[in-house]
């Protein structure tokens, strides 16, 4: 397809957007750490899945292109371009800003030639103490096979010379990830030093070989191809597959090495050759490796003035405080804009339904949870109290599957049933379905939402929730698990449009219609909020949109291969928010002539998301909410303090306030928004007496 910009480098430029967070001046000084680790965690990811895929196309020697016309082989190339910069831009920021910040702060980064003669002796006992006793060296040996070093662990390579026999040797020491990254170093006044654990070991490494002399050093590090996945067509029990799957992993084909700058050249070589990486697989860094790692100083204790103040979750001024959420539901649909609004009501009503002796059954797709996940104990909870409990967890969640195994088989042990997902589809639907007998008939409570079931991201994603009792909603979540569950097919639903059987179809009518009315000469707009755009199919017709006049505004975090601002999609505005928490909600609005469409969903507009997984998108009908999620849309494309416009070619340019136009920023709008309305109705129930009435 023509018109259509490079997925790969679409998603660095998204990266390039999460690091230039790190670069402004503007935010406070941890904050700007937190964003240069994600960018360093994104890219170990982007790396593991995506560059291991391409990877594993080019070794198939297959003559593939992909949409932007680009084989495995430019891809590879265009990609190492970018990271390259990318690169660059990290190390500069590090190196030349944010460690002399953090030092003029008190936090201070000691290397192992900066550490006094007191201070070795210290962490010569710390390391003979505590770390020694975990490090396993892996002799290299030029007649054996190289030892398999640990994907994304930091690993030292070293020179022995024993000056007994004349001879040197080279071995590596892994460094286990139960050792902290970091070392404190004690000092003399009221700052914070630390040492990374590399430096340290490489200090005191000899001690490690009795007789022998350490005569070079270097850290490394190796990312491995995660792109493998279950052989569903062979597989006969999921799980145990799985588990080799994991096992795979650990050992698959390096797609990238990094090593230190200043590494020895000699040492540079029998790392290349022990990893088996090429030229083009290399990346060499002036820093320390593994900057994800960073993430722990933005967490600190005693350091919250170098971090944003806290916007706490507000109580949803739907629902009262300590009431039933069964009762709240009942009497009206309910909204929650997370993580303004607390996530909490949902967990509760999951938690009121293990426990309520009226819930016959609880029914729910899990794709990502928390580590210590209320949602999972209460299910647990619930199958304890016999009630019937089947859950969908999704093994296929990529870099989530051992814990999804390992929640799994506790839910199993308390008696849920248990189902891994569909054949040859992931599950990706986010939905909770509750069946409650109430007044000698079943009532089906649902929840729909955007995000997972997980507490800790709700706090820092923004999604939305849905909780409803209409029937049809209902009727509709027990058709989806009879699918799932019972190998029916995604037919004959009243309002849910699932995937992959209905949603890209009804998405392709949506925008056709739009463009119909524009033809006519009516009034035409879409607004859609999403993670990506990649669906080739969906990019073609909103461009045949845009020609005919309609009006589009995309608000689009990641990937976007629509290029905006040519002929052909003149009309399309695109619009990236990056800000303090990670814009996650998907929302679409359809014009529909003056009587608008409004849609909430799990799926991106991705082909995976439209044709490859169980997804669902939910139709929003109640006038207030329908309000409220527009209002949403719109509040977005007045940011011009977070926000970056995407540019034909793929690349962004930050959105900042016209002459005399005054800062505004989404987000922030949101909290104080949210801020205000609980704040309202708590003053509303403060003013209210309500009597006790006799009960039936």
């Amino acid at each position: 397809m023509t018109h259509y910009n490079n997925r790969e480098l679409s998603w660095l430029e998204f990266n390039q957007r999460v690091l230039a967070q790190a670069f402004r001046e503007d935010l406070p000084l941890l904050e700007r750490v937190k964003f240069l680790a994600i960018s360093a965690s994104n890219l170990d990811e982007f790396f593991q899945v995506r560059v291991g895929s391409l990877m594993l196309l080019r070794r198939s020697g297959r003559k593939t292109r992909d949409n932007s016309g680009f084989t495995p082989i430019r891809n590879l190339a265009a990609i190492r371009e970018r990271v390259l910069k990318m690169n660059a831009d990290q190390y500069g920021l590090l190196n030349n800003t944010l460690l002399p910040a953090l030092a003029e702060k008190g936090i201070v980064l000691l290397s192992a030639a900066q550490l006094s003669d007191s201070q070795r002796a210290q962490t010569a006992i710390a390391f003979e103490d505590n770390i020694s006793p975990l490090l396993t060296p892996l002799a290299v040996d030029p007649d054996s096979a190289p030892p398999i070093v640990p994907a994304l662990q930091i690993v030292l390579a070293c020179t022995l010379h024993d000056p007994a026999d004349k001879t040197s040797r080279h071995v590596l020491i892994p460094i286990p990830e139960n050792l902290p990254r970091r070392i404190a170093i004690p000092t003399d006044d009221e700052t914070i030093s630390f040492i990374l654990i590399e430096d340290l070991i490489a200090t005191h490494a000899d001690r490690l070989f009795p007789g022998e002399k350490i005569t070079a050093t270097t850290a490394f590090r190796v990312t491995r191809n995660g792109d493998i996945a279950v052989q569903e067509e062979d597989a006969t029990d999921l799980a145990d597959e799985m588990e080799d799957v994991l096992t795979a992993r650990r050992f698959a084909d390096t797609v990238r090495l990094e090593i230190r700058a200043d590494a020895p050249r000699e040492l540079s070589s029998l790392v290349q050759k022990v990893t088996t990486t090429t030229a083009q697989e290399i990346y060499r860094h002036a820093g320390p490796l593994g900057l994800s790692s960073f993430m722990e100083l933005a967490f600190l204790p005693d350091y919250d003035h170098l971090r944003n103040e806290d916007w706490p979750a507000q109580n949803s001024p739907s629902i009262a405080p300590g009431a039933s959420m069964f009762e709240t539901i009942a009497s009206g649909d309910v909204l929650l804009f997370h993580p303004y609004e607390s996530f909490d009501p949902v967990i509760r009503l999951i938690e009121e339904a293990a426990v309520d002796p009226d819930v016959i059954a609880i029914k729910q797709i899990l794709y990502r949870t928390a580590r210590q996940s209320r949602i999972i104990d209460a299910l647990i909870r619930a199958a304890e109290n016999g009630k019937h409990v089947t859950a969908l967890v999704e093994l296929k969640a990529r870099f989530d599957e051992a814990r999804n195994l390992n929640r799994a088989d506790e839910l199993q042990r308390a008696g849920a049933q248990i189902v891994y997902g569909v054949k040859n589809l992931k599950t990706h639907a986010k939905i909770c379905l509750i069946l409650r007998r109430e007044s000698g008939r079943i009532r089906r409570y649902v929840h729909l939402g955007t995000g997972n079931y997980n507490e800790t991201t709700s706090r820092l994603y923004t999604d939305l929730s849905y909780l409803t009792c209409k029937s049809e909603y209902g009727n509709d979540a027990s058709l989806l698990f009879n699918a799932v569950t019972g190998r029916s097919k995604l037919l004959r639903f009243q309002r849910l449009i699932p995937a992959p059987s209905a949603m890209k179809p009804r998405l392709l009518d949506l925008i056709a219609g739009e463009t119909e009315r524009a033809k006519q000469g009516l009034s035409a707009k879409i607004i859609a909020k999403t993670n990506s755009l990649q669906d080739p199919d969906i990019i073609a017709a909103l461009y045949s949109a845009s020609q005919a006049g309609v009006e589009i505004k995309l608000n689009i975090r990641g990937i976007c291969c629509l290029m905006p601002g040519e002929k052909f999609s003149k009309n399309i505005e695109v619009i990236s928010v990056i800000d303090r928490y990670l814009e996650h909600a998907r929302l679409f609005y359809f014009h529909q002539g003056g009587d608008p469409e409004i849609f909430i969903a799990s799926a991106d507009w991705m082909t995976r998301n439209l044709e490859k997984r169980v997804e669902l998108m939910i139709p929003i009908e109640e006038k207030n909410i329908k309000r409220r999620l527009v209002k949403i849309l719109e509040t977005y494309f007045k940011d011009n303090r977070n926000a970056w416009r995407i540019l034909r070619d793929g690349s962004s340019t930050p959105v900042v306030p016209a002459k005399g136009e005054k800062p505004f920023r989404a987000q922030e709008h949101f909290f104080q928004q949210s801020k205000k309305a609980a704040k309202a109705r708590e003053h509303e129930r403060s003013m209210t007496f309500e009597p006790h009435v006799p009960q039936d």
